[in-house]
């Protein structure tokens, strides 16, 4: 037993024994403390340097001189290395250089990619047709009423007002903004088509020219392409010659723009139209019958066939000497079986275009049918996109009110009576399409309302 007496006298013990060890936690403490808010002060104004700042200057102070150093050093080591080539005068800010020659790149490829947005509007709305032409015969549609639709679409697409404004250079804009445009198409006439059949038809539009740009031999054939599509444009209406005049105005503004480019801004055109199409992979029943496209969505490139035109069927090398005399040739074997073009096809009014590419591939009948790689994902996304709203550019905006100024949906009044496309061979699979999508929709709506409640 502890007495009374004792109780005191412990405590203190106890608070002795504990004393050095409470005081060294403390002052562990006060030092980390410390040795934090010195490397906050000291780091601060570091970091605010290298925001704040672009690469390589810092309050004026010019490049980086070590790295300036070290490709002045480069430079003049390969000048010893190589000492019959001239020698080049050495840049005084390398850095500065090398940030204005990017600056130039970026500058010509936006310059030149503004001229792809008509190419592209062209060459969809001509799928568009083939494709509206080809499910209007399916189902049987009366002559009067098939021709109708056709001429309305065709006269609202080849507006001159609208025209001039999609030739004005600029950039190509979203695929949420061409979709509209072509809904508003779409529906420019007595015709009406339900959500998943415009989805459908704007999948087969996009996968058809995808596919055709994929297939150029070479960057400016993208142009006997669009040509193609306006040709077969013109077979559509040629009972109707005011609209008939519509078009070959549209023929006459493509060549004075586009004749006068080089291979090389065909090439940037190119390069923009597949940027836009890289991330659509959608199956299409031809295309997969045909054997030019896999599961997944991604087309199957030959290695066979015509080669572009002013080029050589490969399997021989030619080496010359310094002067420019040939002085062997060597021959290899390829895997593919190319030939040589017989003639180059027509950028005029008239002509033949010799390539086939953009031609009307609905011609045979058979069904055509698009599969979704991951349907329930696509969906899902596409449902969501035309839900949630979608924060455009102030110049995307301009360019929408300019565009669908033009393009007005037309209800069909007096003696004209509407009616309704299908895009699906039977009622059950449009319905299935449509119980998708409206699962797509739901699943959107659903994590839509999350996001909102959560917060960011």
């Amino acid at each position: 037993m502890v007495t009374e007496g004792e109780l005191p006298a412990r405590r203190q013990w106890r608070l002795s024994a504990n004393l050095p060890a409470f005081l060294l936690t403390v002052a562990r403490a006060v030092v980390l403390r410390c040795c934090l808010d010195v490397i906050l002060i000291i780091s601060l104004p570091v970091l605010c340097l290298f925001v704040c700042f672009p690469r390589g200057r810092r309050w004026g102070m010019g490049p980086a001189p070590d790295r300036g150093l070290a490709r002045a050093g480069a430079g003049l080591a390969r000048a010893l290395a190589c000492p019959h080539r001239p020698r080049r005068r050495l840049p005084i800010g390398p850095l500065v250089a090398g940030q204005q020659r990017r600056r130039r790149r970026r500058g010509s490829a936006v310059a030149m990619s503004a001229r792809t947005l008509p190419l592209l509007f062209l060459n969809l709305g001509g799928e568009m047709l083939y494709i509206l032409d080809q499910r209007l015969r399916a189902q049987s549609i009366p002559g009067e009423k098939a021709r109708k639709v056709m001429n309305d679409i065709i006269t609202t697409m080849f507006n001159k007002k609208f025209m001039e404004e999609l030739f004005k250079p600029q950039e190509l804009y979203s695929k949420k903004a061409l979709r509209t445009v072509y809904d508003r198409l779409a529906h420019a006439s007595i015709m009406r088509l339900n959500q998943a059949s415009m989805d459908k038809l704007y999948d087969l539009m996009t996968m058809a020219f995808k596919y055709q740009v994929l297939l150029c031999p070479r960057p400016k054939d993208i142009l006997l392409v669009t040509f193609n599509h306006l040709d077969a444009i013109k077979d559509f209406i040629r009972d109707s010659p005011g609209i008939l005049n519509q078009v070959d105005e549209t023929f006459r503004q493509l060549i004075e723009t586009y004749s006068c480019l080089s291979a090389g801004e065909f090439q940037l055109i190119r390069q923009t139209l597949l940027i836009f199409f890289q991330d659509m992979h959608i199956r299409v029943s031809i295309f997969l019958k045909d054997k030019v496209q896999n599961s997944n969505g991604r087309f199957v490139l030959p290695i066979s066939g015509p080669v572009p035109w002013g080029t050589e069927v490969p399997g021989l090398i030619r080496i010359f000497n310094h002067n420019g005399d040939e002085v062997k040739r060597t021959e290899f074997t390829t895997d593919g079986n190319y030939v040589t073009p017989q003639r180059e096809g027509s950028f005029d009014l008239y002509g033949d275009r010799v390539l086939k590419l953009g031609t009307n591939m609905y011609s045979v009948s058979r069904p055509v049918e698009t599969h979704m790689s991951d349907s329930s994902k696509n969906l899902a996304s596409r449902a969501k996109e035309n839900i949630v709203p979608n924060p455009l550019a102030k110049e995307e905006l301009n360019f929408l009110a300019r565009l669908l100024g033009g393009l007005e949906i037309k209800e069909p009044g007096g003696s004209e009576t509407g009616f309704r496309l299908n895009l699906f061979t039977t009622d059950e699979e449009e319905e299935y399409a449509q119980v998708l999508l409206g699962w797509g929709v739901c699943c959107s709506a659903m994590w839509t309302a999350l996001e909102t409640k959560v917060g960011p």
